[in-house]
């Protein structure tokens, strides 16, 4: 049966699968003060990056609409697989949901399901390429969103940034956390729980951060022969590549991908922030 993989635009989908149309990418909504831009295939990183240094404001994101969600689904693929943020970081979920129920008032049933990663950048990534595969096996509907619901529950995420203003602006981190990170150069080694943001350590400095991240890391992976690394990165290119080359010299890992952030990643990580999915 044929199939699409609607995600959002937290998704960093690699450049081969941009234009494949088994996917469609929703975007996101950026906004700064007065400036608003879409976060799509013309977002451009490197002036959003530039506008977030040059103002006092914080940046901050909207989800996209139900209809924008509906539209998506309204495709000839029998089944259609959606992953969006952790709803505990953005709305889009609940939009998604919203979009489906419009989808079905105006059409009818149809084989629609919706996850809530409980990640973000490279987490969705996964969790989309995932799908994929799956469906390429053959797998039925139903067979899919059980292994998708397996796999989303054994999938990991860890990050380290160099400032999380935006994270506490926006209402995801104590203030008590984002103080400390910022005026002592502490900076916390953080992964996701259920979607929610936790700090699993810390390190004075970003290099002792990201080796304490590979230390844990490595003393809990389980089967990382079987699992795909993705490292993603906030305008920090060699920085993930010595993040990568660090895990892979102790850890391995059966495919590694490096990704560029997009808009609503870039929100978030900030730049020179780093991100690990496995």
């Amino acid at each position: 049966m044929s199939y699409k993989i609607v995600v959002d635009s937290c998704c960093e989908l690699p450049p081969a699968f941009r234009n494949d149309p088994r996917f469609e990418s929703v975007p996101l909504a950026i906004e700064i003060d007065s400036w608003r831009t879409m976060d799509d295939e013309h977002f451009d990183q490197q002036d959003f990056l530039r506008r977030v240094r040059e103002t006092e404001s914080c940046p901050k994101s909207a989800c996209p609409s139900p209809d924008r969600y509906c539209k998506a689904y309204e495709t000839e693929a029998d089944d259609v697989f959606v992953v969006t943020l952790s709803s505990h970081l953005s709305g889009s979920y609940n939009s998604a949901l919203l979009g489906k129920r419009l989808y079905e008032e105006e059409h009818g049933p149809k084989n629609i399901y919706i996850c809530d990663s409980e990640s973000a950048c490279g987490g969705e990534t996964q969790y989309a390429l995932k799908a994929m595969e799956l469906k390429e096996q053959g797998l039925s509907f139903e067979e899919t969103v059980e292994e998708l619901e397996r796999f989303r529950d054994s999938m990991n995420t860890w990050f380290v940034l160099d400032s999380l203003e935006h994270l506490r602006r926006n209402g995801r981190l104590s203030n008590w956390k984002a103080f400390v990170a910022t005026t002592l150069n502490i900076k916390p080694v953080c992964a996701g729980d259920k979607g929610v943001i936790v700090q699993k350590a810390q390190g004075i400095g970003m290099k002792k951060a990201l080796m304490k991240m590979a230390g844990l890391i490595e003393a809990g992976v389980k089967k990382p022969e079987e699992r795909t690394l993705i490292v993603s990165h906030c305008n920090c290119y060699e920085r993930a590549m010595l993040v990568k080359d660090q895990f892979l010299n102790s850890i391995p890992f059966g495919k590694t991908m490096i990704l560029d952030t997009t808009g609503i990643g870039s929100l978030y990580a900030q730049d020179g922030g780093i991100v690990v999915t496995y």
